[in-house]
């Protein structure tokens, strides 16, 4: 019940409760329930709605987590409307699936108890101290988070609720020994075969290309030749390192610094204490009493952990002794914090206080006294803030001129080099896709590529590259997209299709002799009129590197003895003869055992998925836009 005590507490954990919201299950597909739309919500599930304010704040949360994760890259995609409008959906669907989940759960009477959730709380890493759960960062966590307790333990009852909806699923599938068994000799199988690689250049020579060949190709495939957007930007980029170089502080502007800051480099006084906390919101003489009872208790020497363990309404607390741990002034309810920091010495006891939180007995565990750096210790950090501060100024100042004569002198980039004090820039012709780093920023694209830039051939505005980073950029040249004439392509097409034909020619041929090899005819002939030989390899495996991956998935779909042909990445064709299956060692208890888990956890996502889908179909889903 102490949760909004200590409200505005700081702590380095405000990441941290991101490692407990468990994120059940990322469900892909409502199916097309796409309706009519209804105020306030963004989709309605068997009568329950899913608020717009709900999906926004998924969205926003899995936003942040993709930038934070994937950085630029994700900022690129993000650009795009479209990608923008399926990671929406996405999320949503999540939460649809989410929402069929906790119905289905409350169906089925699934529930967990306040003591579950409790034990789950105290048994989580997050809010532990040396193996201990510990109250404060419990409750600092939480804050910072922006959840109350009373949030958080809801939203841990509808996840244990949900879990054990999964759990109960997931448990029910298995796998058999045998199962296993059959999968690890499947897996551990080696082969031996032989194979010759047919190049399609030797058939080179026997292929023509048309005419009327390469006009059909041209025509079919046109859009192969269109050509993209190419530009060369010019460009002026200023951060903030360029100018903290010019910028000079004196003594006098670093003591002036120091002083109007001094509380940053004073370290308040804080005190750590112990409480016993009877509930009451309200003036309530009953509990007064019982807290003077154990108050009394306290005075005649019966020790302070255990009656706290024992009459605290504050549970959490009473676990470790009632220790609230360190705190400084402005962070417990005033009441509380005055009786607190009048107690002179470590072990004091305080009266029965009335909080708005009810009756308290507090006890000083120990005090941290105020401390104040000198300034000469903290001269050099003062004397780096100083010169960052005036630079952001002129950062600023030059920015803002900079933003003027851009749209002032918008035919060229002289003045705001001059103004930046940097050079002009410029790169050689780039597609969007293929932009050079220094100006493959998401906005310095949107802008370069944009009409006004193009046709109107003007400076962009400024644009913001970071905190205190900004570039201007103008088009220097560019070459429209456009469909290539055949002249310019008929060389290349030509040597696809002769490429093409070579590679059927080369085919044709394989089959030839793997007809005549499973006739049991002698095909040495053949190879030697190509200079072609066999290669052998023996007990290749399922994964074996050394060998082309078409090749390996060939072998291990023929049986003893038979032959295939298959193509290469490379364009060759390539006769593959199995020769030998190798059994392998039968597999020890372990390693039967892992796989059966293995192969019975795949079954389970599996079965999870269909139960999903199933939940889905039977679903009454309204999708609103």
């Amino acid at each position: 019940m102490l949760e909004r005590i200590r409200e505005g507490s700081q702590g380095p954990w405000a990441m941290g409760i991101l490692a407990l919201v468990i994120l059940s299950f990322v469900f892909a597909g409502v199916g097309s329930y796409i309706n009519s739309s209804a105020a306030g919500a963004a989709a309605e599930v068997n009568g329950d709605e899913i608020g717009i304010d709900e999906l926004e704040r998924a969205y926003q949360n899995e936003r942040s987590r993709m930038e934070s994760q994937f950085g630029e890259a994700f900022a690129t995609l993000a650009s795009d409307a479209a990608y923008l409008q399926n990671f929406r959906r996405g999320i949503l669907d999540r939460l649809i699936s989410e929402k069929l989940l906790d119905q289905a759960a409350q169906e089925l009477g699934l529930r967990v108890s306040d003591a579950q959730i409790k034990s789950a709380i105290v048994g989580m890493q997050e809010f532990q101290i040396d193996g201990k759960f510990d109250n404060e960062r419990y409750l600092a966590i939480l804050r910072q988070a922006g959840f109350q307790t009373s949030d958080f333990r809801d939203y841990m009852r509808i996840d244990m609720v949900r879990r054990q909806l999964s759990q109960s699923l997931i448990a029910t599938e298995f796998a058999l020994p045998s199962e296993a068994k059959t999968a690890y000799e499947m897996q551990q199988q080696t082969r031996d075969i032989r194979y010759v690689n047919v190049p399609a250049a030797k058939f080179i020579d026997q292929v023509s290309v048309s005419e009327d060949e390469i006009s059909a190709y041209y025509q079919n495939n046109i859009s192969q030749f269109d050509t993209e957007l190419k530009i060369s930007l010019s460009y002026v980029e200023l951060e903030l390192d360029d100018l903290l170089p010019t910028i000079e502080v004196n003594e006098q502007e670093l003591e002036e610094y120091y002083q109007q800051n001094l509380a940053d480099y004073r370290t308040e006084e804080e005190r750590q204490a112990s409480h016993i906390l009877f509930e009451s919101t309200e003036q309530d003489e009953t509990i007064a009493a019982k807290a003077e009872e154990v108050l009394a208790k306290i005075q005649a020497g019966e020790d302070f952990s255990e009656l706290a363990k024992t009459y605290s309404s504050d549970t959490f607390s009473a676990e470790n002794g009632g220790d609230l741990g360190w705190f400084g002034k402005g962070i417990m309810d005033p009441a509380f914090e005055e009786a607190a920091f009048s107690l002179a010495n470590s072990g004091d006891v305080s009266a029965v206080v009335k909080s708005e939180f009810g009756y308290h007995i507090i006890k000083l565990t120990d005090v941290k006294a105020e401390q104040v750096t000198a300034y000469e210790e903290v001269k050099q950090e003062i004397m780096t803030k100083v010169k960052t501060f005036k630079a952001e100024d002129r950062f600023y100042e030059v920015s803002q001129r900079i933003a003027e004569v851009a749209f002032e002198v918008p035919d060229n980039l002289d003045e705001v080099a001059d103004i930046a004090g940097k050079e002009i820039s410029t790169t050689e012709l780039f597609s969007r896709n293929e932009a050079p780093e220094v100006v493959s920023s998401p906005n310095v694209l949107a802008s370069a590529f944009s009409a006004e830039l193009i046709e109107d051939a003007v400076n962009s505005e400024v644009i913001e590259l970071g905190s205190n980073h900004i570039m201007v950029v103008r088009v220097a040249k560019h070459e429209p997209e456009r469909t290539k004439a055949i002249e310019e392509v008929e060389a290349q097409i030509q040597q696809t299709l002769s490429a093409q034909a070579a590679q059927q020619a080369a085919r044709d041929w394989a089959i030839e002799v793997q007809t005549a090899l499973t006739a049991q005819e002698d095909v040495e002939g053949k190879l030697a009129a190509l200079e072609l030989v066999w290669e052998n390899k023996q007990a290749i495996t399922r994964n074996d590197a050394a060998v082309s991956r078409s090749i390996v998935d060939a072998a291990f779909q023929l049986s003893a003895e038979d032959t295939n042909v298959v193509d290469l990445v490379t364009g060759d064709i390539s006769l593959v003869q199995l020769i030998k299956v190798n059994s392998t060692s039968e597999a020890n208890s372990q390693q039967l055992a892992a796989l059966q888990d293995r192969l019975a956890s795949n079954k389970s996502q599996m079965l999870y998925g269909a139960v999903i889908e199933s939940l889905k179909a039977q679903a009454d889903i309204e999708i609103y836009q």
